[in-house]
């Protein structure tokens, strides 16, 4: 391990942490120096730290939070470098992590954090260097993250959560973030809602980024480094399935079939049947007649929405591993197999696996920090959703999946993509979707816009600038397809669906 302490954003001492010897400090920016030891020492740990934060290091827990190469840690105190105003351009959920637990983000900071030298040299972060380390970082990170870095706020680098920040950018400093970043599109949103919603006007900021171009380094080097743990333990491989139902017999039946082929049998499936119709009865003949390689625990209900079915399933839960399944996708006899040897290089504890239609292409070829949550193709850690729940707030609308997930990283539990094995989705055409539910917006005379489920989402994990900033959008994506094309009576129709939207969101919001 090397460790660069600095003070006044220069460097004050590199040491080598295994022979305590001190190296050269070159006259450079701290991003220089960076660079410059990644160069010498690829196989090293970078731990940097500010030199007041040099008494509060852990560094016992160094070794276990570190435990691969393809990793970038840091953590900030109380603020980020990024200024909140970045929610005008990204809406993603790593913009704003939670201070005070392990979050999935590429907002870095220089008060302390590490990454390995080699991996440093992948990402071609010498064509990423700024006088600013804190802007260095961030750019690092929000290139890397995409491809497969995995990058997190982590508050047990230190001892005890602090109050310290590294400072934060200015507006010039978020329009060349913003440029260098993301599309110039971009430059000129942000721009807009820093006019409409705070009635700020930083044309000078918005010509500044005239000077800049957009960072494009060649990652692929990222790809030869392995996710691999260097203190392995054994991944068991005891399982649930979970998989809710309605009006799916034969679609479900082919499920069940690739489950019984697997080379690492399931231990359980835990299947909740949904049938609205008064006096109705199960339709799923097949799960008493034929005899499965795995107990079949199945649950039987009037009420329909996968929110309650999955709920209902999660109760009978047992083993280690839940896979939270679709009653109509298919697979490979080797999927679990496969997913266990995925879910063995990580430590990590969910993932969602990739899931395509036929003809669909893969989102990526890498493992990388997923934004959401598959509740229909996602591997989950027993241990990681006990006390969680589907948000019935969300039934038979949008939106459930992704607040599961939010779920999960709130309670510092990362959700990692896995490229493969893959899932078929057949996108059947009957079930639980698609069946035909009043809700009670249905008949408001002002339809709400976006869906208040959506909105419930926005308002609960949102920053306020994301939130306007989706308002903005929206209203520009919708305006192509209104029959009355007068602006001024576009903008009012608009606002007052917006605000519909809101106040059913709110009633939601209030119901728990």
């Amino acid at each position: 391990m090397i460790i660069i302490c600095h003070h006044n954003n220069k460097v004050e001492s590199i040491i080598a942490y295994e022979s305590s010897a001190y190296l050269d400090v070159c006259n450079e920016s701290i991003a220089q120096n960076i660079v410059r030891l990644a160069r010498l020492f690829p196989d090293d740990l970078l731990f940097w730290y500010h030199k007041d934060c040099q008494e509060d290091i852990n560094w016992e827990a160094l070794p276990e939070l570190f435990n691969h190469k393809k990793i970038l840690l840091s953590y900030g105190g109380t603020t980020n470098y990024i200024p909140s105003e970045i929610g005008y351009v990204d809406e993603s959920l790593f913009v704003n992590p939670d201070k005070e637990s392990v979050y999935p983000t590429w907002q870095m900071s220089s008060l302390v954090g590490g990454i390995y030298g080699g991996t440093l040299n992948a990402l071609e972060a010498d064509k990423l260097i700024d006088t600013n380390f804190d802007y260095f970082l961030c750019s690092l990170a929000k290139i890397g993250m995409p491809h497969g870095l995995l990058c997190y706020n982590e508050p047990q680098l230190l001892k005890k959560i602090t109050n310290r920040s590294s400072g934060e950018a200015g507006i010039y400093s978020l329009f060349k973030f913003v440029k260098e970043h993301y599309r110039a599109r971009w430059i000129l949103l942000l721009f807009v809602n820093l006019l409409i919603y705070e009635r700020r006007f930083p044309v000078l900021a918005c010509l500044y980024t005239v000077f800049f171009k957009r960072k494009k380094p060649d990652v692929k080097q990222l790809d030869k480094i392995q996710m691999e743990l260097k203190t392995k333990s054994r991944v068991s491989h005891s399982l649930d399935v979970i998989i809710p139902t309605i009006g799916r017999k034969v679609f479900l039946y082919d499920v069940l079939k690739d489950l019984s082929k697997q080379t690492i049998i399931p231990k359980k499936v835990i299947i909740v049947e949904q049938n609205p119709l008064e006096g109705s009865t199960s339709e799923l003949d097949y799960l008493e007649k034929e005899s499965w390689p795995f107990q079949i625990r199945h649950l039987f209900t009037h009420r329909t929405g996968a929110c309650n079915a999955r709920n209902q399933a999660l109760q009978h839960v047992e083993q280690e591993w839940v896979f939270f399944a679709d009653d109509d996708i298919r697979f490979e006899k080797d999927f679990l197999e496969t997913a266990f040897k995925q879910i063995g290089k990580t430590g990590n504890s969910a993932f969602t696996i990739c899931c395509l239609r036929k003809g669909d292409k893969p989102v990526s070829a890498n493992i990388f920090q997923w934004t959401t949550f598959g509740s229909g193709c996602s591997i989950v850690k027993r241990e990681a959703i006990t006390d969680l729940r589907f948000d019935d707030r969300y039934e038979h609308g949008f939106g459930e999946d992704a607040d599961f997930g939010m779920q999960l990283r709130n309670k510092g539990c990362d959700i990692l993509y896995l490229p493969s094995p893959e899932l078929l989705h057949l996108k059947a055409p009957v079930g639980g979707f698609r069946t035909e539910v009043m809700l009670e917006w249905n008949n408001d005379r002002i339809k709400p816009k976006p869906s208040p489920t959506v909105m419930l989402f926005k308002l609960r994990y949102n920053t306020k600038e994301q939130l306007r900033s989706y308002k903005t959008t929206l209203f520009l994506k919708f305006y192509k397809h209104q029959e009355h094309k007068h602006p001024v009576k576009y903008c009012n129709n608009f606002k007052k669906s917006w605000e519909r939207s809101i106040y059913w969101a709110n009633i939601l919001r209030a119901g728990k």
